[in-house]
């Protein structure tokens, strides 16, 4: 938040009016940002140069930056802002202004910041912004409802070095390129989801001299464009380029000319929907490009063919994002010897063969090889000299049968997912003593370890932990109390569950403690879960009443309580879990009248099932005020125990077998 600026000279008397008059065009303020802003003598903050968002010159006592980002601020804007004759920067970005962009802006010629991003505005984009001769930033970024038909008048604004138009279509613009050519210091262009595939004719001169463009950022993302768009980029490329972002396409490859340009540094290829033959690809930007790229996200982007060696030459990469795609054959073990690289992720492809030995050569950080039919890793020795390694993912690759001892070696990791991969093994004892304080994330989840938990689990400052689908087995010791996910479902873990006392500083977003043998009551103490979202406890041998505190699970989405010993009638105070969806608390010994708030104070019920209880009565008509249901469909299955229930509204009862 922009802190308060002071100032030796007050602020000038017809300068304050002029912001007065601003704040009374403001119908709503939420975060009373102009709270301040007031003529009472009286207060301490009556000079204006003292107010929130106002800059004034130390020596003139001039309004020189009005900056109201991020307000929530509604209304419209004033004429008399024209009356800050001084001011070089105005940012309303993030509000709701609406109407049309004040024409009168034009005339606001010391401006050389203005953002006007992300409001309300309709109508067309006013030519007398053209006008702003001073200007180096212009951002109208997010002003969908805006029209533009010409760019003529943005060839005035010779200084501008930052342009972003994003999501203004500018689909009637021809020659747009020509324009912003014409912008000699323009350095950064934002261009994202401006609907430029259906501009006709976007430049004029096929010949432009790409050397005369100074850009060194371009952002393109979102605009449906195909692989013709090449011949309008060249001219808007050089040497110069840093940046450039081509995501959210329909591309199906990179021009030579891309891996020619020798300031390249970060290149965002991914979401494109055509598919690439990677090898091609790779070889298109072995240009000076190879020798300065150090950022290349290429994920879902329908990559296929093999892992090319010509990633050799690509000695400045840094980060490389392949995830997603079709890519087959072996991992080039080329990838392993490049000298900056900290960070892998070729998730989700079709790599397969052994990981090879030279990964324990790499100086990375962020290892994810998950979910490609990878068969094991080198020795013990060349995966410990993973020595930097931070975060490693290797789900659904095969590393078992045995427990992966080198994992407990690498002793900077932070986030561990070796889930699905084989294992069949007994966990060592000493591997809940390894890491404590930086390990955030663990996963082990659907692998066929066996092994108790230690009290050492409360030491971890962990966020996530998965353990579900394993051998587990034993009662449950003291956990981590700055859990968010904890999933311990389908093992055989037993005895109390009062361990979830200690979770106490109310982050807990997931708990799935399903398919074990735990038994006893819910512990009362649920008011440490305000923010839990998903509670599972089913097919265990818990038992008892629920308890009063569930009152407090305000934002639960999804409670299975199905298949244990659960009694009693339903608490009224399960009312206030009114963001419900999924209610499942089939085969228990719930008894009395199915309540009729469940129809009244449950508005987002999709799946309710109440089958194989001791419910009585008649169904309570308020069911059919649930607004998701869907009796004459499968959209929603109602489950109601059918011996001891007399319907007394036509629905449609669905029971399990």
């Amino acid at each position: 938040m922009l802190m308060l600026q002071s100032s030796n000279h007050k602020c000038i008397d017809n300068e304050k009016h002029a912001l007065l008059r601003f704040k009374s065009f403001v119908q709503h303020d939420p975060e009373r940002l102009l709270s301040t802003w007031t003529h009472d003598e009286e207060e301490a903050t009556n000079d204006c140069c003292e107010w929130f968002g106002i800059t004034c010159n130390n020596q003139t006592g001039h309004v020189t930056r009005l900056d109201l980002t991020s307000g929530s601020l509604k209304g419209r804007i004033s004429p008399s802002l024209l009356n800050l004759s001084y001011l070089s920067h105005l940012d309303l970005r993030n509000n709701y202004f609406y109407g049309a962009i004040p024409m009168f802006i034009g005339s606001m010629t010391r401006l050389r910041y203005l953002d006007l991003g992300l409001n309300s505005f309709t109508e067309a984009v006013p030519l007398e912004l053209g006008n702003l001769t001073n200007l180096k930033v212009l951002s109208l970024r997010g002003l969908q409802e805006c029209r533009i038909e010409t760019l003529d008048w943005l060839s005035h604004l010779s200084l501008l070095e930052d342009l972003d138009m994003s999501s203004i279509s500018l689909s009637k613009v021809d020659n747009w390129v020509n324009v912003i050519l014409s912008l000699e210091k323009l350095s950064t262009l934002r261009l994202d989801e401006c609907d430029l595939s259906h501009v006709m004719h976007p430049y004029s001169n096929s010949s432009v001299n790409s050397s005369s463009s100074s850009i060194v950022s371009i952002y393109l993302t979102d605009n449906n464009l195909n692989s013709s768009m090449y011949h309008w980029l060249f001219p808007l490329t050089s040497n110069r380029l840093v940046d450039l972002d081509l995501s959210f396409n329909k591309l199906d490859g990179i021009p030579k000319y891309v891996g020619n340009l020798c300031s390249l540094e970060t290149l965002s290829f991914y979401f494109n929907s055509m598919p690439v033959h990677f090898p091609v690809f790779l070889n298109n930007l072995s240009g000076c490009a190879s020798f300065t790229l150090q950022i290349l996200d290429a994920s879902s982007s329908r990559l296929t063919g093999s892992f090319s060696d010509d990633i050799q030459k690509f000695s400045s990469l840094v980060h490389l994002s392949l995830s997603d795609n079709q890519l087959n054959g072996t991992i080039s073990e080329k990838v392993w010897h490049l000298p900056r690289l900290q960070s892998l992720d070729i998730s989700f492809n079709s790599l397969e063969g052994a990981i090879s030995k030279y990964i324990g050569n790499a100086k990375i950080f962020y290892i994810d090889l998950s979910n490609n039919p990878l068969e094991g890793v080198p020795s013990e020795d060349h995966m410990s000299n993973l020595s930097y390694v931070e975060y490693i993912n290797l789900s659904s690759c095969k590393l078992g049968p045995s427990f992966p001892k080198w994992i407990q070696t690498l002793k900077n990791l932070s986030h561990i997912d070796i889930s699905n991969s084989g294992i069949s093994d007994t966990i060592p004892e000493d591997f809940w003593n390894i890491w404590h304080s930086q390990l955030t994330y663990l996963n082990l989840s659907s692998n066929n370890i066996t092994g108790k938990l230690t009290n050492s689990l409360s030491n971890f400052d962990i966020k996530a932990l998965d353990l579900s689908s394993n051998n587990f087995y034993g009662t449950i010791p003291n956990v981590s109390s700055t859990l968010q996910w904890l999933d311990l479902s389908k093992n055989k873990f037993s005895g109390e569950i009062n361990f979830l006392c200690q979770i106490a500083d109310g982050s807990l977003l997931f708990l799935d403690l399903s398919h074990n043998s735990f038994t006893g009551l819910i512990p009362n103490c649920l008011w440490h879960f305000k923010e839990l979202k998903i509670l599972s406890l089913g097919h265990n041998s818990l038992f008892g009443r629920l308890p009063g505190s569930i009152k407090y699970l305000v934002n639960l989405e999804a409670l299975f309580l199905y298949n244990n010993s659960f009694s009693g009638e339903l608490p009224l105070s399960l009312k206030n879990c009114t963001s419900l969806t999924f209610l499942e608390l089939g085969a228990n010994n719930f008894f009395g009248y199915v309540p009729d708030w469940i129809g009244e104070g449950l508005p987002g019920l999709y799946a309710l099932s109440l089958t194989s209880n001791n419910f009585f009565g008649t169904i309570p008509s308020q069911l059919c005020q649930l607004d998701y249901v869907d009796f004459q469909s499968q959209n929603i299955v109602l489950e109601i125990n059918k011996y001891k229930l007399q319907p007394s509204v036509k629905v449609r009862m669905m029971a399990k077998t």
